[in-house]
């Protein structure tokens, strides 16, 4: 019986090194893009810049599925003069993003990946508003919301990968944000 454990052990420690590093397992990553966030009938672009991780997990020989994690920040900011009174500018700026999700799809030859995403959602909206006479006010919501998206993720050498992808992010009080980013990194 140990001798049959023994070697059923060693097969599946085998099949498992055999298996292709772009199938399943850890990956993290840096990105950055555009940020476009509109609210209120206006919006204004940034660039947004950010790290990602998560786990794939194959589904046979071709899907997978897998958790994603992301934290970004943006250079996003719109500011509106004579935006109550005259002389007075009121700004918007997008802050932090966390994202916490699923994505999904299928492999496309051995180096390929073309994926779908949902994920929950949380940004931080900062506002500043200056009064005529200079007085400067300050507040900051982090609001909810849900994110869709896809992408396409491609072997670059070893466990390097590059990555393009959209999101479409909607969140409370009726913002709405679109972004396209590129990104690398590294699949353990």
């Amino acid at each position: 019986m140990r001798a049959y454990l023994v070697g059923l052990s060693a097969i599946t420690a085998v099949t498992a090194m055999a298996s292709p590093c772009s199938a399943e397992g850890f990956r993290a990553e840096i990105h950055g893009g555009l940020d476009r966030v509109n609210g209120n009938d206006r919006g204004d672009t940034g660039l947004l810049y950010g790290v990602g991780l998560g786990y794939d997990l194959a589904l046979g020989d071709r899907a997978f599925v897998g958790v994603d994690f992301s934290f970004d920040d943006s250079t996003q900011k719109e500011c509106e003069a004579s935006a109550l009174v005259n002389n007075d500018e009121l700004c918007l700026r997008a802050g932090r993003d966390l994202a916490a999700g699923i994505r999904g799809g299928v492999k496309l030859g051995e180096r390929g990946k073309l994926y779908a995403l949902a994920a929950y959602t949380n940004a931080r909206f900062k506002t500043r508003y200056t009064t005529p006479a200079g007085v400067i006010t300050r507040d900051a919501d982090n609001l909810d919301g849900f994110r869709l998206g896809a992408g396409y993720q491609h072997k670059i050498a070893g466990n390097a990968y590059g990555k393009i992808e959209y999101r479409y992010s909607n969140y409370e009080a009726g913002i709405e944000r679109h972004q396209a980013l590129m990104g690398v990194g590294f699949e353990f």
